[in-house]
């Protein structure tokens, strides 16, 4: 019989403060957390297999989470995605939405 993988939320944010404050925050609640400072090592480390959800920051060097957002989409890899930024405007939040985000919150 196979064990279920334990899910994981996934922080994506370049802000240190910002990813740590995620983890604690979600860790406090007893989930499990891998944070990432850019979207590209999180392609590079995803498991499409693991159960889970993805917390994204949209202003990012490189990548920007928008982007990561339609990146994933295009490998076909459907998590749950909620996206947060400080710098919120409209036709972003339709981007992301329209894009499969559950939720975006500024």
């Amino acid at each position: 019989m196979k064990v279920a993988a334990t899910p994981v939320v996934f922080v994506v944010d370049d802000d240190p403060a910002m990813r740590d404050s995620l983890r604690w925050l979600i860790e406090s609640t007893g989930v499990q957390v891998e944070t990432f400072a850019d979207a590209q090592t999180f392609l590079a480390r995803i498991r499409p297999e693991l159960p889970g959800c993805l917390v994204l920051d949209v202003r990012m060097p490189g990548m920007s989470g928008l982007d990561l957002q339609a990146e994933l989409a295009r490998r076909g890899i459907g998590l749950p995605t909620i996206v947060v930024t400080g710098h919120a405007e409209v036709p972003m939040a339709v981007r992301a939405v329209k894009a499969g985000a559950i939720d975006f919150i500024e």
